[in-house]
């Protein structure tokens, strides 16, 4: 197996779907599913332990939703990538998501063949939206306190600032560590680090903002 198979870890409360789900991801090489969870807090348990690459995330769950068990991540500190796998198109239920730290939305109805095309850019760095929801994406990333996180860029080390420019280009944590000779797990450290400095959420909060801040240099 690479070195380079992208970790997936599904949480969904229905069975069929994770199945279905796991057979499609487990069509490509460079993909494979890890660990399942029928409910959020299963899946938070799960991502703590395991710090899979990416997580699948279903919106509408049995106790802890989707966006409860995602923040609950956050909160404690899983740097994977998430994306949002539900039958919900409702703006704001994207936006909460995005601002919680999403680094995806896609809709259920999609072909299978594109949501794995959008599965395989997430492992990648990209952040990914179905088609109708593409409009909603600029409202979603506008930070109003650019200018005040300029400043705080001055408060990341040398070794932070380099691996929030790889996570601009959009590299996973794995190509990162290969990139500057360093460990994953060293990696991870870095980036929960200059997240909690920066107050963002996810990579691609960060990656949008390092690629603003290098347009205003």
């Amino acid at each position: 197996m690479s070195e380079l198979v992208s970790t997936i870890l599904l949480v969904d409360d229905h069975p069929l779907l994770r199945k279905g789900l796991q057979q499609l991801i487990e069509l490509e090489d460079e993909l494979t599913v890890i660990g399942e969870a029928a409910s959020g807090k299963e899946g938070l348990e799960i991502a703590i332990d395991s710090d899979p690459d990416l997580i699948i995330l279903d919106l509408n769950m049995q106790g802890m939703d989707g966006l409860e068990t995602l923040k609950a991540m956050r909160a404690n500190d899983v740097t994977s990538r998430i994306i949002m796998l539900t039958v919900s198109d409702n703006d704001e239920d994207v936006l909460t998501a995005i601002s919680y730290g999403a680094d995806g939305y896609l809709l259920k109805d999609m072909d299978p063949e594109d949501i794995l095309e959008k599965i395989k850019q997430a492992t990648l760095g990209k952040m990914v939206l179905s088609e109708k929801l593409t409009g909603v994406l600029a409202q979603a990333i506008r930070k109003p306190d650019v200018s005040q996180k300029a400043n705080i860029l001055n408060s990341l080390t040398s070794r932070e600032f380099e691996i929030l420019k790889l996570i601009a280009k959009g590299l996973s944590n794995k190509l990162i560590a290969r990139e500057l000779d360093i460990s994953d797990g060293t990696v991870k450290v870095h980036v929960k680090h200059l997240l909690k400095k920066l107050s963002l959420r996810s990579r691609v909060e960060a990656a949008v903002w390092m690629i603003n801040q290098q347009k205003g240099a």
